[in-house]
């Protein structure tokens, strides 16, 4: 009797089982049917007894610790080995074999690999791509198979279509790779020397001129870059110096011959007189000025004799010195030295290049593969410190915002920073963190400047000193000037700004009434404004009780009618200045201050804004100095005691 088909009840093992495939063991070779494989599965997929299956694919790559496709979690993720092949040279006397180097490739992503030959000067050998890139199976009996990231090690040696690659070292990211990922690398080894280039480079150092000459052209150079100039803008800061300013220079340098010419931009009203040229065009040397040298020192070629025949048909040559024994050597500016941001030497003066013109741009990006590009220098992400290493367990260190103050030096990505002065907010914002931000803490920069109680007298005559109209206050370069050579470096910049503040002169938030009027002549003039008699007449109609007086809103209502060409806030400003108590302006002398053909009022100035002088690292133009006066007595009392008054 039957057992029912119930779940448990039945010995059979299909049951349940859809796939009854069986594993295909024989193929086509050469038009000849022949065994391909002999490790296939069972029927259906299902493994045989006893029988284990290599893995046709990577064991490799798999996600660290997310599940994410191979493709993503290795995208652009390559392996590099260096390897060398012995090729053999048959039929050939001068060499036996060659030794040919070659890159080896692995992508993590795919599993695929790429040969490449490094291309040698003269070789004679096709050179280039070797082995396309795509998965290689192993060698027989296991060319069923493909090459996994398990497959490759240093100082061993992998079979690539019948050839052998000795792999002798890999780059610093495959090294640490395959640290991580347990496998154990052999040491590096060391690629052996072709010995028929060994014997060619000898035969070729064994070859020389019979007599002492030597090639000297410049031709070819004057036919590639005639008429062809590169131009920078420069400036050169001669502020230091006694009566000294800025000067903003243009350089041109002639690709034809390697000579410099500097030119002066004069700006109008200048009071200096029209110079030609600031620097005639020659060769610049990097070390100038030089000594003074005999005619025919400085020479480019050394002639040792002239020879010339007898005959009528006689040629006239000369000798030339191969060593240049006695020549003095001497260095000029090249267009390699030349770039933006660098300071060259013009004989003594220190030039800085600030900008090129687009031809310049072109130039260095086509020769020198350098991109001039304005903009951001750097998008917004954190920056990890300097001197760390790159592949480590730990977390990466990253600048913090703590150990940011004015004076500090920030390396940022291998560049070198000097934070020379920072905005009002920034300076209030240390303020209030000061424990975030020691250095910006009035009480510790006090207490070091209690440590100098010794100097307090001599501190006191020297600010004395500096006030020489008995002000009580100085400016800030002074003050900065005087406390930094007093504590001898024991106090940065971000501590003398803090002091500074504290203890600063407190400024006029109210600009003052002839100023305002200034401002408004500029802007009323500028756009010819004249219609100052209808306004009054207007005023006198409405002013009904002939107190010639009006509220402030009528007036300001009354301009904006006439299209008074005074922006919001100077109107609103000028009207606080002529209001009364009673919010009543006098608009016959309101309108008639605002008259700028009946009352003219002194134009103003450029206001010429007080730089800080900072360290000589700093080239460009100074910043805005952080507060303008300084009361020194208040800072003497509060360090040293009523005493030091």
């Amino acid at each position: 009797m039957a057992l029912p088909l119930l779940p448990g009840n039945s010995f059979n093992r299909n049951m349940g089982k859809e796939k009854f495939h069986k594993s295909q063991h024989w193929g086509f070779c050469n038009n000849v049917r022949m065994l391909v494989s002999e490790d296939k599965p069972g029927i259906g997929g299902e493994l045989l007894f006893g029988q284990k299956i290599k893995p046709k694919y990577s064991v490799f790559p798999k996600g660290m610790g997310i599940d994410m496709p191979s493709w993503v979690a290795f995208d652009k993720q390559v392996l590099s080995f260096d390897a060398y092949l012995e090729d053999e040279v048959p039929d050939k006397s001068q060499e036996n074999y060659r030794i040919r180097r070659y890159k080896i490739y692995f992508y993590l992503e795919d599993d695929t690999i790429e040969v490449n030959e490094p291309v040698l000067k003269n070789s004679g050998l096709p050179q280039g791509l070797f082995i396309r890139r795509h998965r290689i199976s192993l060698p027989p009996p296991d060319d069923d198979h493909f090459y996994t990231v398990y497959h490759f090690n240093v100082n061993t040696d992998i079979v690539f279509y019948g050839r052998t690659f000795k792999i002798y070292d890999c780059d610093a990211f495959t090294r640490s790779f395959l640290r991580k990922i347990g496998v154990k690398l052999n040491p590096p080894g060391q690629c052996p020397e072709d010995p028929y280039m060994k014997t060619r480079r000898e035969k070729l150092d064994y070859m020389g001129p019979l007599r002492p000459c030597q090639s000297f052209d410049t031709l070819k150079q004057f036919l590639e870059y005639d008429r062809k100039v590169l131009r920078f803008f420069c400036v050169w800061d001669d502020s230091c110096s006694v009566f000294g300013d800025r000067r903003e220079l243009i350089l041109h340098y002639f690709l034809s011959d390697d000579t410099v010419e500097i030119k002066e931009i004069l700006p109008h009203n200048s009071g200096r007189d029209a110079m030609s040229l600031f620097l005639q065009r020659r060769k610049l040397p990097k070390y100038g000025p030089p000594g003074v040298f005999q005619p025919g020192q400085l020479t480019d070629q050394t002639v040792l004799n002239v020879y010339g025949g007898y005959s009528e048909n006689r040629v006239y040559g000369y000798l030339l010195d191969k060593y240049n024994l006695g020549k003095l050597d001497q260095e000029f500016y090249k267009d390699t030295d030349l770039s933006i941001g660098t300071t060259i030497n013009v004989w003594g003066r220190k030039v800085l290049l600030c900008d090129c013109d687009d031809f310049t741009k072109t130039y260095y990006r086509t020769k020198y593969g350098i991109g001039y590009t304005g903009g951001m220098f750097l998008k917004r992400f954190r920056v990890k410190k300097p001197g760390q290493e790159v592949f480590k367990s730990e977390f990466s260190e990253y600048i913090k915002a703590e150990e940011l103050y004015v004076g500090a030096k920030v390396n940022v990505n291998g560049y070198l920073f000097l934070l020379v002065n920072a905005d009002e907010y920034t300076l209030n914002y240390m303020e209030r963190n000061s424990d975030k931000f020691p250095l910006s803490s009035i009480e510790l920069a006090l207490q070091k400047l209690k440590e100098e109680k010794p100097k307090s007298r001599e501190l006191k005559q020297v600010f004395i000193a500096a006030d020489c109209m008995h002000t009580t206050m100085v400016d800030f370069n002074t003050f900065r000037e005087i406390m930094m050579n007093l504590t001898v470096g024991k106090l940065t910049d971000q501590e003398v700004i803090t002091i500074a503040r504290h203890y600063r002169v407190p400024e006029d938030p109210c600009p003052d009434r002839n100023v305002l009027l200034a401002q408004a002549h500029q802007q009323l003039k500028k756009n010819t404004f004249e219609n100052f008699e209808r306004l009054i007449a207007t005023c006198v109609y409405q002013d009904r009780e002939k107190k010639k007086v009006l509220p402030s809103k009528d007036i300001k209502r009354l301009c904006k009618s006439f299209r008074l060409p005074l922006n919001e806030d100077l109107l609103g400003s000028l009207l606080s200045r002529f209001e009364d108590s009673e919010k009543q302006i006098n608009y016959e002398s309101f309108f008639c201050a605002l008259n700028w053909r009946v009352n003219p009022v002194p134009e103003l100035g450029v206001v010429s804004y007080i730089k800080e002088r900072c360290e000589d690292e700093w080239l460009g133009m100074p910043s805005p100095i952080p507060v303008k006066g300084i009361y020194y007595l208040n800072l003497l009392k509060d360090v040293f005691g009523s005493e030091e008054e």
